[in-house]
């Protein structure tokens, strides 16, 4: 069973940084995909940024390019966001999610970290 705690999150006024992080404990495979996913009140879940096993191949949702940046540290078993130039728009819960190896099914949730930026 694998566990994913994600750490970080708190509130931040516009213009300003958080990095969060996750941290996998537990038993874990090598090919997995590792992925940020958030919801905002009211509105659907959405993969903000997704990063391949080797950290050699990410993507980013559009509201996020050039902002958001995702990596990863395999020794630590742990991914991180590094989120700049914070938006109002971007206050939602944040969730960290561990990928089937290379598909697109989730296999893998985290607890979800409170991001909240102020205006």
């Amino acid at each position: 069973q694998v566990q994913l705690v994600e750490s970080g999150g708190g509130l931040v006024q516009a213009g300003g940084s958080l990095r969060l992080s996750c941290a996998a404990s537990g038993r874990t495979y090598s090919s997995d995909a590792m992925g940020w996913f958030r919801r905002a009140p009211g509105r659907e879940r959405e993969l903000v940024a997704r990063i391949s096993w080797s950290g050699g191949s990410t993507a980013y949702a559009d509201s996020v390019k050039g902002r958001f940046t995702i990596s990863r540290d395999n020794a630590k078993s742990t991914v991180y966001l590094q989120m700049n130039s914070l938006k109002p728009e971007d206050t939602a819960v944040y969730y960290c999610a561990m990928f089937l190896d290379t598909s697109t099914l989730i296999k893998n949730w985290g607890q979800g970290t409170q991001v909240t930026v102020s205006s």
